[in-house]
């Protein structure tokens, strides 16, 4: 079997500590072929070796610079070089990548880079057959969720982001070996450099992009996210707001979800006083099951939800979170 490319999100070194939608990569390259993980880094921190290894991955390639560069001290353009070496020595059946900004836009110079097609916000990926030469194909949501769209790669290398919570993370020991690997970093990519970051402070909540649950909160709390919080601590997840919230200064924009803040897909979604216009619908369509809480009965997310609540959410939400804590205690 073709080895499959899987770049380690670069939050994973953090702690040691392997983000969930690489493991959820991991578990999709299984599918498609034999997965190597791509840690740009020092694969010696902490146990993310092990863990890349419990979670199916047969090689790990650590990579650093020949001229001693820290690659990770860099913006995208030397991931990209790193991919693109890596494509032209190992020829992958695939290389898949987390799907956030920092991941389509690697995506992108690699396309470009390596004279391969490009597959953006998979949320489904599955292997080829005769009738697609063997090639992977995924399921797209487009057109803000308007239509699903099952396509594949036909010239090159498929590169692919692919949205976290696409696949359920799976165990399956790997190999692991540890292959280090030098590359070389052109001058013109080092152009863009991190000069400062600052640690995102804990809120005890999941990422919004990676939680499986995720509980927003919109123009009917009348900014007021006492409840909705609430109701995501009680279930264990995170926080979201529409546009319309975060315009009124309710929320920071770093909570928005929609076409113009960040793209969710998790298991559950559950949305509270959110009207349901095309451009929040845009950023959590792709939810495997989405519920709405709303007083108005001809709202526009009604007709997207698997579930819905016509009422308050000020008086369903607490007596939801009150039900949740009894039946947990």
């Amino acid at each position: 079997m073709s080895e499959v490319l899987v770049l380690v999100d670069s939050n994973s070194l953090v702690d040691g500590k392997v983000s969930k939608p690489t493991l959820e990569l991991l578990t999709i390259a299984r599918r498609i072929g034999e997965p190597s993980a791509v840690l740009i880094g020092d694969p010696s921190t902490g146990s993310a070796v092990e863990t890349l290894a419990a979670y199916g991955a047969e090689k790990i390639y650590a990579v650093s610079a020949s001229d001693g560069t820290d690659i990770t001290g860099y913006l995208v353009a030397p991931k990209a070089e790193v991919l693109a070496q890596l494509v032209e020595r190992t020829g992958p059946a695939a290389v898949l990548i987390p799907s956030g900004g920092e991941g389509k836009e690697i995506a992108g110079r690699l396309a470009v880079k390596t004279d391969s097609g490009l597959i953006t916000d998979a949320v489904d990926v599955q292997p080829g057959d005769d009738s697609t030469r063997g090639t992977p194909v995924t399921t797209q949501s487009v057109f803000a969720g308007s239509y699903t769209v099952r396509a594949r790669v036909t010239h090159g290398t498929p590169i692919i982001t692919v949205k976290p919570n696409s696949a359920a993370p799976a165990q399956h020991q790997g190999a692991g070996a540890v292959e280090e690997l030098t590359v070389t970093i052109s001058e013109s990519a080092k152009t863009a450099k991190i000069t400062a970051s600052e640690p995102r402070k804990a809120s005890g909540r999941p990422e919004l992009t990676e939680a499986a649950i995720v509980v927003s909160g919109g123009r009917g709390t009348g900014g007021d996210f006492t409840a909705v919080e609430a109701f995501a601590d009680a279930i264990g997840a995170a926080v979201g707001a529409s546009r319309a919230a975060v315009d009124s200064g309710w929320m920071p924009h770093a909570f928005q979800v929609g076409q113009t803040g960040k793209t969710v897909s998790p298991q559950l979604y559950v949305a509270n006083g959110i009207s349901g216009a095309i451009q929040h619908r845009a950023g959590m369509q792709t939810s495997k099951t989405i519920v709405a809480v709303n007083k108005d009965d001809e709202a526009p997310i009604f007709e997207l939800v698997d579930f819905g609540v016509v009422g308050d959410l000020q008086k369903v939400l607490p007596a939801a979170t009150e039900e949740i804590t009894k039946r947990k205690g």
